[in-house]
């Protein structure tokens, strides 16, 4: 696992800094001012992965990560990781389009699994609907709210690079427990059969999708495919 703290071509140091899916309170936007100032961080940058990168001078770097980490803020990390979540603000409070709590379940996950070995990177994105507004088709592992207590679950996507690919779906409507059996196992599993280096959806394009399925299911059919379903939200 490495810590994604990144020189860059001015001098500066990149550091890069993870809440919560995203989320920050005020007091840590508070104290976060504060330190931004004392460590003179020459700017900030949100990322698309909802992560906050402070460019700094080397010589503050320790520092700052000693007093960013003090007030809940987790320095990200890269290769060979599950990686922070990407959630989306799918809840009855934040979102009017939410069929169900896709916020606090990344949350949950992310403080189980953040920063546990891979054989390669693994993102891992929750979406309260269909919008998918966080990518959950384009990540390792997939978590998409059908309504309520219930998610669809898509493993193997990938958007970076040339060919980007779309997730396939594993397990449809299971409950919150189900998406974390589905997850212990296909972590179980990617770490098993994996190759060095192997992203997970070319060990699913090598291997097949079935020992991904975790035990007791079947792999899900989905003949009228995600978009449909996102149409018909449209209305």
């Amino acid at each position: 696992m490495g810590k994604a703290i990144f020189p860059q071509k001015n001098g500066l140091t990149a550091l890069v800094v993870t809440a919560e899916c995203g989320l920050i309170s005020p007091e840590q936007l508070a104290v976060l001012n504060r330190l931004v100032q004392k460590y003179r961080v020459k700017a900030l940058k949100m990322t698309t992965r909802q992560t906050l990168i402070l460019l700094v001078a080397p010589e503050e770097l320790a520092g700052l990560i000693r007093e960013v980490s003090a007030v809940g803020f987790r320095i990200g990390t890269f290769t060979n990781t599950v990686r922070n979540v990407k959630g989306c603000t799918g809840n009855a409070d934040l979102c009017p389009r939410a069929l169900g709590n896709a916020l606090d379940l990344g949350i949950e996950i992310q403080n189980r699994y953040y920063g546990q070995n891979t054989p390669h990177d693994f993102k891992i994105a929750t979406a309260g609907c269909f919008r998918g507004c966080t990518d959950p088709l384009c990540a390792d592992f997939g978590i998409i709210c059908t309504g309520g207590d219930s998610f669809n679950v898509y493993i193997g996507g990938r958007g970076g690079g040339r060919k980007p690919v779309h997730g396939q779906l594993l397990v449809s409507r299971v409950n919150r427990d189900g998406v974390f059996a589905a997850l212990e196992h296909v972590l179980a599993q990617y770490r098993s059969l994996a190759q060095e280096k192997e992203r997970l959806g070319k060990t699913i394009q090598r291997v097949g999708l079935p020992p991904f399925v975790p035990p007791q299911t079947q792999p899900a059919a989905d003949p009228a495919g995600v978009d449909a379903d996102f149409l018909k939200m449209l209305g």
